[in-house]
């Protein structure tokens, strides 16, 4: 399933999507906010905000790719001890 906002609502990317097999649930532009996708595209929004909490992912340092990769693998681990930490 992919959520997105109004920005893709077309039907060229709904038929993209399907064509990949995922369900897409795209607000539609012209109908009023409560369409209900902001509250669990929130939770991808604040999983972005805790990434840029460290600054090498902010701004990519790295040129190689698996090295980047590594750091964000430590910063899901360190956001998940935190968050984990704090729910004792």
């Amino acid at each position: 399933m992919v959520l997105a906002d109004r920005g893709y609502d077309h039907d060229k990317y709904r038929r993209l999507v399907r064509d990949l097999g995922v369900k897409p649930l795209i607000a539609r532009r012209g109908i009023d906010h409560g369409s209900g996708l902001g509250t669990q595209r929130w939770v991808v929004e604040r999983a972005f905000a805790h990434l840029h909490w460290f600054l090498r992912l902010r701004i990519r340092w790295e040129i190689r790719d698996d090295i980047h990769e590594a750091f964000l693998t430590l910063a899901c681990a360190l956001i998940c001890w935190r968050r984990l930490k704090s729910a004792r």
